[in-house]
């Protein structure tokens, strides 16, 4: 049947036992497409046989879809044409591996952080009424997304008003991480009492009953006491709640989702789903099949980063009862996995509210405690107001581990850390590092351990080609270091990209300075530097607008050097999904561009 689907409308002639059938026929597909490409595998063999209903009951492109972080969405990109190019998944030229508008006009929204797909399609929802039109506004958005504050503000936003919104809350008590906080157990609260188990054996006959849904929440007080209490949460909102259903019953879906169609207000749809459903090892541990990578030949054991910060937190952490480790729900990305085993009362996962996160690490300062924030650098995005307002301006003994700095590879733009030093190095009383390598990050991290005031430690994805790491050693405060001498042509080098400018001065006979700070710069050693060589570059893994290359040429102005200097970093525009390697190639973050650079 699968290759018979080529839109939405393909699925709408079909039986539900056929579409029970389609389910098995995707979920096999979609095993076979991820191992080969990579991906997201859990998350999407949770939501088929939503997807399918969604696509049953509902008419896109009119009817809109905004999947919560969108790593979900593969079985809709197989409803919606795409299933050819699945094999392109996160390659370099292919499909992304979230929701994105230029991709197809059934990709209502893109995405690719959380907590955004309730304001997204109540904005959708109110356009709609304001252009008089009767298309219904879905979010698909999932409990460890909910976490984030943004969807209550949405939904405190939604229940004043008479949008037509639908928000499905796919229930399955996962984020990445297990998912945590005073929310996740009153979900568990709310399906663990019989009105789940009721529905479960008996949900179709019980919504076949209903004339219409409404009635739902128009019951006795007495009835609706014993029913719907637990949904409280919702009903104060403004917002009608319906459920839990079981999110794995295609034709209680379709009942349920066609009922609620007729509804013309904001209501919410709770359904119960098994991350990883249908295959036993992704249901036994979603969490190591949440992402999935593909066949790879390495044989290298080199340390990747995010295990060299966890080993520093766990060893810090012995020696010094200060250090708290923070993370919004990235335990096991981080490296904080051991942290938390070790230290369990010095472990804090605040789900997904990175905003949260890092005021919550300067109270904690306040009372001479060393929270060290662990945090992707595009999640760190999120807390900027916070890191700003909480932590600088007041010049609190922070640490912030930012990992995924620079281009991360097939997650893509929304995933990109590029813009960090850009939006960093502006702020008043912080240090950034850049640290080259495995040892140069630990030594780095020994530093922040003992400075005043917040710190700065970002880091790359992937690994460093240095396998023993471990050092008492720290860095002089704003000391770069002269790695290689040569002649005319000095290379300022920022971070990982130390080896390609190592490379490139083999061929050109070039000076490198890994710079290891971007804040403070080694302003002498620049200036020094500048005066004695006839052609200047610096790169970093960075946008090439206001990031540490900025930095050297407002110094070198600010001192009338005229000594000519190239800037090399990411290009001022919105990259591309690929691998790590073929973005570096693809916006000349490489030797070949820092020779050319040296000709110039």
């Amino acid at each position: 049947m699968l290759n018979n689907i080529h839109k939405p409308s393909d699925i709408k002639k079909l039986s539900i036992e056929e579409l029970n059938a389609l389910a098995q026929e995707i979920k096999l597909f979609l095993i076979d497409s991820i191992e080969k490409t990579g991906g997201h595998l859990s998350s999407n063999l949770g939501t088929i046989e939503l997807t399918l209903a969604l696509h049953y009951v509902f008419d896109t492109p009119n009817d809109t879809f905004v999947w919560d972080v969108g790593h979900q969405a593969y079985t809709h990109k197989i409803l919606t044409g795409r299933k050819d190019l699945m094999s392109t998944l996160r390659q370099k030229d292919g499909l992304s591996g979230f929701t994105k508008r230029s991709e197809s006009e059934h990709d209502a929204f893109g995405a690719g952080h959380s907590s955004t797909s309730i304001s997204a399609a109540l904005g959708i929802a109110i356009a709609n009424k304001l252009q008089q039109k009767p298309d219904t506004s879905i979010a698909v958005i999932g409990d460890g997304a909910l976490s984030g504050g943004m969807s209550f503000e949405a939904m405190n936003h939604a229940g004043d008003t008479d949008a037509n919104l639908l928000i499905i809350l796919n229930d399955n008590d996962m984020s990445i991480s297990q998912n945590v906080g005073a929310l996740s157990k009153y979900l568990t609260r709310l399906i663990s009492g019989k009105i789940y188990s009721t529905m479960k054996s008996k949900s179709l006959e019980f919504l076949e009953r209903l004339p219409r849904v409404q009635k739902f929440a128009k019951r006795s007080e007495e009835h609706l006491k014993g029913m719907f209490l637990p949904g409280t949460l919702f009903e104060e909102l403004g917002i009608e709640y319906f459920g839990p259903i079981d999110g794995h019953d295609i034709p209680v879906l379709i009942k349920a989702l066609q009922n609620l169609q007729k509804i013309e207000n904001p209501r919410i749809l709770h359904i119960i789903t098994k991350k990883g459903h249908g295959l036993e090892a992704a249901e036994q541990n979603p969490l190591k099949f949440h992402g999935i990578s593909p066949p790879s030949s390495s044989t290298d054991n080199f340390p990747s980063y995010s295990k060299v910060f966890g080993e520093w937190l766990c060893n810090s952490a012995k020696n010094d009862g200060r250090i708290i480790g923070i993370t919004p729900a990235m335990s096991e990305g981080s490296g904080m996995v051991n942290f938390e085993k070790n230290f369990p009362d010095r472990f804090i996962d605040v789900a997904i509210a990175e905003q949260h996160a890092v005021t919550l690490a300067g109270g904690m300062a306040t009372k001479g405690l060393k929270p060290v924030v662990a945090i992707y650098s595009t999640f760190l995005q999120r807390g900027y107001d916070q890191f700003i307002h909480d932590i600088a301006l007041q010049n609190l003994n922070v640490i912030f581990a930012i990992d995924r700095a620079g281009l991360v590879g097939a997650d893509g733009a929304t995933h990109a850390g590029i813009f960090d030093l850009s939006f960093l190095r502006c702020i008043p009383n912080i240090v950034i590092m850049t640290p080259s390598s495995s040892i140069e990050m630990y030594m780095a991290l020994n530093f922040s351990r003992n400075c005043d005031g917040p710190v700065c430690v970002r880091f790359p994805r992937g690994k460093s080609a240095i396998e023993e790491f471990v050092t008492d050693e720290s860095i002089e405060i704003g000391k770069g270091n002269i790695v290689r001498t040569g002649k005319d042509i000095a290379i300022f080098a920022f971070g990982n990209m130390l080896e390609p400018a190592l490379k490139a001065s083999e061929k050109i006979n070039a000076t490198v300075i890994d710079m290891r700070f971007v804040k403070p710069l080694d302003e002498n050693l620049i200036i020094d530097t500048a005066n004695n060589y006839k052609k200047l570059i610096s790169i970093e893994d960075n946008t090439a607008s206001g990031g540490a290359g900025s930095a050297i040429n407002e110094l070198l102005q600010s001192k009338n050097i005229k000594t000519p200097f190239h800037i090399i970093g990411v290009p001022d525009l919105v990259t591309e999904h690929g691998s790590q390697d073929e973005l570096y190639e693809l916006y000349g973050l490489n030797e070949e561009s820092i020779i050319n650079a040296s000709k110039i």
